[in-house]
């Protein structure tokens, strides 16, 4: 329902005020409901205006200490102060106007002592600022500033894009770090892993060559005890060629194999044993040498 008027009575809405004059000066204000007027006496209702709250947008382009142009865009609200609604009524000509050159000149003051950076951080300091400009400068037009919102920060497009390829960069390169540091790990680890397994293998390798001097050793003594007149190197020449042609007969059921063979012969075989021999011999003496340096060492 909207405010209605004649010349003898006037209806004011709710949220609303109304300004009424004498002989063309102000005589009092009317709250919302009817009112009744003397046209003879000069009363009249002149205006009616609004309480609710209002919402002005304004937008700022400046520039920060760092020399980057932005767009501030600005939401104020406002309303009347109803005690004093003839000083807005008959102060101001075009308030949004007013309240508009109040914030383009606040922003303008404080954004430039700002980097970009600190304008995105610390835009509730800008809006507190220009609060309490409007406040103590609208208060005395019959004003009252509610709320003052820095809604959006617009820098310069290419600005923007810098701004995002430099983000994408650092993020790449923490994803790069993290990605090195994935592959460090995995790179110890399977060192680590092939160490244990170079270990365990090598482990392996001595327990089997150990099992096969031990057997050597046992079926070399066997068969010096029941064949007389054989000697421990006839033995040892027996079995070298026994266990050359199980290789050899080895190598020749497996079809697909890469061994590279060089020139051999029963000859060559008896050196192999020789030098075979001569290892465990050789081996066999480190071992008594060492033990008799220990017992010269105790009896000292």
């Amino acid at each position: 329902m909207g405010n209605t008027c004649c010349g003898v009575c006037g209806c004011i809405d709710q949220a609303s005020i109304g300004v009424i004059e004498r002989w063309g000066r102000f005589e009092r204000l009317a709250e919302p409901g009817l009112h009744f007027f003397n046209p003879f006496a000069g009363e009249f209702l002149t205006g009616v205006l609004s309480t609710r709250i209002n919402s002005l947008d304004v937008r700022i382009e400046t520039k920060t200490k760092d020399n980057v142009f932005v767009q501030l865009l600005c939401s104020i609200q406002y309303r009347i102060i109803k005690q004093n609604a003839d000083d807005a009524f008959y102060e101001l000509q075009n308030p949004k106007e007013q309240i508009q050159a109040y914030v383009f000149d606040v922003v303008r003051a404080h954004v430039p002592r700002m980097t970009l950076d600190g304008l995105f951080e610390q835009k509730s300091d800008v809006a507190q600022a220009v609060l309490e400009e409007l406040e103590k400068v609208m208060g005395a037009y019959g004003y009252n500033i509610e709320h003052i919102l820095v809604v959006d920060i617009i820098p310069d497009p290419s600005v923007r894009k810098a701004m995002n390829e430099i983000n994408a960069a650092q993020r790449l390169q923490l994803a790069n770090v993290y990605k090195g540091e994935a592959e460090k790990i995995l790179q110890i680890k399977k060192a680590e892993g092939e160490a244990e397994s170079k270990y365990l293998g090598g482990v392996g390798v001595a327990r089997q060559r150990q099992a096969i001097t031990d057997g050597m050793r046992e079926n070399i003594l066997n068969f010096s005890h029941k064949v007389e007149g054989t000697s421990a190197k006839e033995v040892m020449d027996l079995i070298m060629i026994t266990q050359y042609f199980d290789t050899i007969k080895d190598l020749g059921n497996s079809s697909k194999n890469t061994t590279v063979f060089i020139p051999h012969g029963p000859g060559h075989v008896r050196d192999i044993g020789d030098q075979i021999r001569n290892g465990m011999m050789e081996a066999s003496s480190a071992q008594l040498s060492s033990t008799d340096q220990g017992d010269l060492l105790d009896m000292i």
